[in-house]
């Protein structure tokens, strides 16, 4: 079963099903519910308000979140206490995403590099910390979550730090972490019976418009990996690998990713996530030989087999965005999607549906398209070669994924 909506949800659940598995969704939110019952039987929380039942009646054996919002439902301690596999670190360990400064704090324990940062509880606290200082700063949730109060602002000056402190909500407080430059890059890997197993080097394209412009969506446009199980860039061993003990101590077994920033030779870890992502995971999972077999043997905490489907070595996503995005404010109609002509790759359609016969969205975002190689450029090349493939009135997609921030700590 997997919990979640949209793209990310339809693209697990259809790979699974391609190898092999029988596999439902049970929809966590009111919207992109569409594409995910194209892998197979859903579920809405309006008339299953837990997933509970569902996963005793279905004999579930294995449970897929897409965030980490599960962990605040209020049938989690009964999902826990069901034993089923969880393809999820729980408890303490979870704390790693959730908690920015507990985050910082395992860093400083392990001396990884963290850039300075600092919580405040209000808006003079925040301004008390930026004129101690005189530095930029990104500003963040102290709490991560799909619905906290204050998404992510990249400010570049210490000056566009002071505007923003003033447009904030500090109904949590707010997390000031010192603003390192732009060459960023990430790794993610499974943690699994106290080990640590790479699986890709990744590049997310956040912000909405090409040449890395305009404001940080609230998903990637675009993403690349690299299979990288030997993390030729060292983000693992730098990152990841000091953090062991502190795996081994709170039974930590899941996906792990780091994003970090290069200043100065050395990385410095900007966030930790306990998802293989929202635009790398379904490039992961075509990768893999035996997805369900990796995923279930991590939700159990065993020693891991890995092996990797020959020639897909690269992977690269671009978003279509739908009509006002990434402005989410701005609506329009119900506008239809049309595929020119056959598609030769992933197309995980994300906030459409079915009127008749016709594809139209329902949101803002309306697909990922998703192209494996056993080279970068060919990857890069399927992927953009099949977007151009999609239409739909006042849609976009940005038209430079690959040609900055790669290789990992460059610009």
């Amino acid at each position: 079963m997997v919990l979640g909506v949209g793209g990310f949800a339809y693209s697990t659940a259809q790979i699974l099903k391609d190898g092999g598995a029988c596999v439902c969704t049970y929809l966590t939110r009111d919207y992109a519910h569409y594409s995910p019952s194209l892998a197979g039987p859903v579920f809405s929380r309006e008339q299953h308000p837990s997933p509970c039942p569902i996963i005793r009646e279905e004999q579930i054996g294995l449970v897929i979140p897409m965030s980490i919002d599960w962990a605040q439902a209020r049938w989690k301690e009964e999902l826990l206490e069901m034993g089923v596999p969880i393809f999820s670190p729980t408890g303490e360990a979870m704390k790693i995403e959730r908690e920015r400064d507990f985050a910082r704090q395992l860093c400083q324990r392990f001396r990884i590099p963290f850039p300075r940062a600092h919580v405040a509880r209000n808006r003079l606290e925040a301004e008390e910390i930026l004129e101690a200082h005189q530095l930029p700063f990104v500003i963040k949730n102290p709490f991560c979550s799909p619905t906290s109060p204050i998404h992510t602002v990249l400010c570049e000056t210490p000056a566009d730090t002071r505007s923003w402190l003033r447009h904030l909500d500090y109904a949590e407080g707010v997390f000031l972490q010192e603003y390192l430059g732009r060459a960023e890059a990430g790794h993610i890997a499974l943690v699994s019976g106290g080990e640590i197993y790479s699986l890709v080097t990744n590049q997310e394209y956040k912000r909405a418009f090409a040449g890395n412009l305009g404001i940080v969506a609230g998903a990637p446009l675009g993403g690349l990996v690299e299979r990288d199980p030997t993390d030729k860039y060292g983000l693992a061993r730098e990152l990841l690998h000091p953090l062991r003990p502190w795996f081994r101590e709170v039974s930590y077994h899941g996906p792990i990713q780091v994003t970090a920033v290069q200043r100065s030779g050395q990385w410095h870890v900007i966030e930790y996530n306990i998802r293989i992502g929202v635009t790398s995971g379904a490039m992961i999972l075509r990768m893999l030989r035996n997805p369900g077999g990796v995923l279930l043997d991590t939700a159990r905490d065993r020693k891991l087999e890995i092996q990797f489907v020959e020639g897909r070595d690269f992977g690269c996503s671009v978003t279509l965005a739908g009509y006002g995005y990434p402005y989410v404010q701005i609506s329009g109609p119900r506008v239809p999607v049309e595929v020119a002509t056959p598609l030769d790759c992933d197309v995980w359609w994300n906030e459409v549906t079915r009127d008749g016969a016709a594809l139209v969205t329902t949101g803002h975002r309306i697909a990922d398209v998703v192209a494996l190689a056993h080279s970068l450029d060919k990857a890069i090349a399927k992927a953009y070669s099949n977007i151009r493939r999609i239409r739909s009135v006042g849609s976009y997609f940005r038209g430079d994924v690959g040609q900055s921030l790669w290789p990992p700590g460059t610009l």
